[in-house]
């Protein structure tokens, strides 16, 4: 065999390993039960692929012969630690031929991967660790790297959660049509967690973490592949119309931009485009949930041609619709300050003072920070200038902070 073939053979596996690891992964779970030997056999059969596709041939389908394989070395392995009693030592082994793992099966695995991480007897943290992890593939350091999470905690979050799953005996598998709806808000609302650190980390020194958001878009887009149903649409959608706007949203010294400051030519029309087309279709299948919502409202900022074009009367009929769908203190932030656009910002104002009065968000820096805009549009010099100190007190994040010092010496 030539060092050409080899070298061929390895740069296909390895593109095997990118396109598939995780297809293969998935139905391991469901074969051996168990998801640290699941990870050990997959790494066992792409050695073993190294091994024998040089002398043996690529076989036609590698995903079957790579999950056979594993299977093969699993049992193997649980056969030589003598873990597994249930198995006859005498009796022969044989790797399973690859149309067993043909048809829709496997793909429904990955499906099943995607609920059992986001089961809600498993903390949210670990949702989105296991969900990163297993799901997605994401090391261990590269997830605490994101979440600025050191990196032993995270493992053991990771491990607590798998533990909880084997103790708690949780099912693999996709939920019935009855429990769908609940269990399926739990999928999306993690992804979206995923997303939102991307798009808006919570600290640092950057506005966004592009890995973040381009793998929660990586899972929505699965999850629409596999389960296309309104709201997964509508989420997808969401994290589109957003997207698209990460060329505008940052100077090129890292400074933050807001919305109505941005430069429009900067948005992705191909993402604001495929976002579109996926919210008419969510609409049309008039189950209409929050998500779906809140791409509506994305949608009338991205089609725009300028911040004075926006249709605000719209946003707040959408808001007001989103309030009875999904109440919540944030959401009532963001009705309020649509609100202010529409009518003024002494109405505004009005709304957000009855939020912070109530307690709801006195720790939620984007709450004093929209009160001390309304503020300073008002004139309120001392009170934008009281809002903007306590917005600053309470921001991590380095360029929310640089935005926020630049309102202040504004005020002066």
């Amino acid at each position: 065999m030539s060092e050409v073939v080899a070298e061929r053979v390895h740069e296909l596996v390895d593109a095997v390993y990118r396109d598939e690891s995780r297809r293969v992964f998935a139905t391991l779970i469901r074969v051996l039960g168990d998801f640290d030997l699941a990870e050990e056999a997959v790494h066992d059969a792409f050695r073993a692929a190294l091994e024998q596709w040089p002398r043996e041939g690529v076989p036609s389908n590698p995903r079957s012969w790579l999950i056979s394989a594993g299977r093969f070395k699993a049992i193997d392995r649980i056969r030589r630690q003598s873990r597994f009693q249930a198995l006859d030592d005498d009796s022969p082994v044989e790797a399973v031929e690859p149309e067993v793992w043909e048809g829709e099966s496997v793909e429904d695995d990955r499906l099943r991967l995607i609920f059992t991480c986001c089961h809600p007897a498993l903390a949210p943290d670990a949702q989105v660790a296991l969900t990163l992890r297993e799901v997605c593939g994401l090391t261990t350091e590269e997830i605490a790297r994101a979440f600025l999470t050191p990196a032993p905690t995270l493992a053991q979050r990771i491990v607590r959660a798998k533990g909880k799953i084997r103790d708690a005996r949780i099912p693999y598998e996709v939920p019935s049509q009855a429990e769908l709806p609940d269990r399926l808000d739990s999928v999306l609302r993690v992804i979206y967690l995923v997303f939102n650190e991307g798009y808006s980390a919570s600290s640092g020194a950057s506005v966004t973490r592009h890995d973040l958001a381009d793998e929660a878009i990586r899972l929505g887009r699965l999850l629409l592949e596999l389960l296309p149903e309104a709201e997964v649409r509508g989420l997808l959608a969401l994290m589109l119309f957003h997207e698209s706007r990460r060329a505008a949203r940052t100077s090129p010294a890292g400074d933050l931009i807001r919305l109505e400051e941005q430069d429009r030519s900067l948005w992705n029309r191909g993402q604001i485009a495929e976002a579109s087309a996926l919210v008419r279709q969510a609409f049309s299948s008039r189950q209409i949930g929050s998500y779906t919502i809140q791409a509506s409202i994305a949608a009338i900022h991205a089609e725009a041609p300028t911040a004075a074009d926006t249709a605000w009367g719209q946003i707040v009929g959408l808001y007001d619709l989103l309030l009875q769908a999904d109440p919540s203190p944030v959401v009532e932030l963001n009705h309020a300050v649509a609100v202010a656009m529409r009518d003024g910002a002494e109405a505004g104002l009005a709304l957000v003072d009855a939020i912070l009065a109530r307690g709801d968000l006195s720790e939620y820096y984007l709450a004093h920070a929209a009160r001390a805009d309304l503020c300073r549009r008002l004139g309120r010099t001392a009170e934008a200038r009281a809002s903007y100190e306590r917005a600053l007190k309470l921001t991590r994040q380095e360029p929310e902070r640089r935005f926020l010092e630049r309102r202040l010496a504004e005020l002066e």
